[in-house]
């Protein structure tokens, strides 16, 4: 896959509009389009790198993953969220540019999410 045929590194680029609610460096937050939570934020390395299994080959832009998803709640939410990774069409990955997703907003103690 070329940086052109993908989604996220077409938005990285600013091709692809997105609502964006963190950049540094290295990764971008923006709101997912169609959010499972009152908070849904996609956290999204700038390097293009298929999944998490791929990630974590590189522990320090994995580590600049996690960090950014705990700014990102800080400032989205009350600071308590769930971050999870799909990883792979059956675990419904959809877009194969890793990305978290940060959700939060609602009580998911009792599994609603």
């Amino acid at each position: 896959m070329t940086d052109h045929d993908c989604v996220f590194c077409r938005i990285i680029a600013g091709d692809i509009p997105s609502d964006r609610v963190y950049e540094d460096e290295d990764v971008i937050a923006f709101k997912d389009l169609n959010p499972a939570a009152p908070v849904h934020v996609l956290v999204v390395p700038r390097k293009h790198v298929p999944n998490v299994v791929a990630l974590s080959a590189e522990p320090a832009l994995l580590a600049a993953v996690a960090s950014a998803a705990g700014t990102v709640a800080q400032q989205e939410a009350n600071g308590d969220f769930r971050f999870l990774f799909n990883t792979g069409e059956t675990a419904g990955q959809t877009v194969f540019h890793v990305h978290g997703h940060v959700l939060a907003g609602t009580d998911m103690s009792e599994g609603e999410l």
